[in-house]
């Protein structure tokens, strides 16, 4: 896509939208580090003709330098911070990860003074299950995850519902989520369960039909998934809508399906300060950069997820915000459901069996 409706907005901001600031008390020698830490591809930075939004938000608070890093799942951002494997100041949890972050203590709550843009948020992304009070996160996308196929060799009639990905016709062409929230959640709803359900046996159960898939599967991955499905090495895959729009630029032939009468997960990646923040302050006005309306849109016009706040979509083009890929109608998103917060041990417990999956 990529369209230069891009081109010009980017333009736009970076000569008329940021202007540069500084805080009262700083000088240009007293530079801090903000260093981020998020999801790969998750971010525009500039290619494409898509806005630099780190190099615009160093050029709008010049005495703030970011260190960019990125994870390939949850659970690994997880184990960095519960390790002190890393100091990071901004972090970027799905909705469950950020109940657990908040439940450990492991999140600092923010001074909303600093983030006055949080006004644009819509109220439908407020007052969470996983944040009732707004107290520790501010949403930063939403999205579905359904399954990615190739049109070319998967056959219509075969594209009916999870039990695709279980399909012996097209053995060693299936990729599986490699964290074992997504691939339990998958295989709970093949089954009919809750996509949180904590019964042991259920989990069990779920256990024993990916052991069943595992033969089928060429790899198990998350962001190698791109170069799998564009290159055509693989033809089916779960993964988030927003990285299917992606892929699908890349090969037309790729096409996304939501098992909408199954059930689905229906996420919201949220911007945290972790407790291992060093610079508070810097890291709100980061979060409240990203919630400028213009900036949320030129990030997500290159991210191509769907952005939770209707003052941003009034800078995108109609093509996008009618997608319902990126923008489901409110009758297909009935049986979608956010993941819960599970307790340490069920955690530990699915963890501990899908290690069993992985090495058996």
């Amino acid at each position: 896509m990529k369209k230069v409706f891009a081109l010009l907005l980017a333009l736009v901001l970076s000569f008329a939208g940021c202007q540069t600031e500084q805080p009262e008390g700083t000088t240009p020698s007293s530079q801090i580090t903000l260093n981020v830490y998020n999801w790969g591809q998750y971010i525009a930075d500039g290619s494409d003709d898509s806005l630099d939004i780190i190099a615009a938000f160093e050029e709008k608070y010049p005495h703030i330098n970011v260190n960019y890093s990125t994870f390939d799942s949850n659970e690994i951002m997880y184990s960095k911070l519960a390790n002190g494997g890393i100091t990071v100041d901004v972090i970027f949890p799905s909705d469950y990860m950020v109940a657990r972050l908040i439940e450990e203590d492991m999140l600092l709550p923010l001074d909303y003074s600093n983030i006055p843009n949080y006004q644009y948020i819509d109220e439908a992304f407020r007052n969470t299950a996983f944040d009732p009070e707004n107290k520790y996160s501010v949403p930063y996308t939403w999205g579905t995850v359904g399954i990615i196929y190739n049109s070319k060799y998967v056959a219509e009639e075969d594209v009916t519902g999870w039990e695709l990905l279980w399909n012996e016709k097209y053995d060693d062409k299936i990729l599986m989520f490699d964290n074992s929230r997504d691939a339990f959640g998958i295989a709970a709803l093949l089954q009919g369960y809750d996509l949180n359900t904590t019964d042991e046996q259920e989990l069990r159960d779920c256990a024993a039909a990916l052991a069943q898939q595992k033969p089928l599967v060429q790899q198990y991955v998350m962001d190698q998934i791109y170069d799998l499905m564009e290159n055509e090495e693989a033809w089916i895959a779960p993964y988030y809508a927003g990285d299917y729009t992606v892929m699908a630029e890349e090969n037309e032939a790729l096409e996304f399906f939501l098992p909408a009468e199954q059930g689905f997960n229906m996420f919201i990646d949220a911007m945290c300060i972790p407790a291992c923040c060093q610079e508070k302050e810097a890291a709100e006005l980061f979060i409240n950069f990203l919630c400028d309306p213009e900036i949320s849109a030129a990030n997500m016009d290159w991210v191509e997820y769907s952005v939770p706040s209707t003052a941003a979509k009034e800078f995108l083009d109609e093509e996008t915000v009618s997608d319902p890929v990126a923008y489901p109608s409110d009758e297909a998103l009935e049986n979608g459901t956010s993941y819960a917060y599970l307790l340490p041990e069920v955690t530990r417990f699915v963890e501990s069996l899908f290690m069993e999956v992985r090495i058996s």
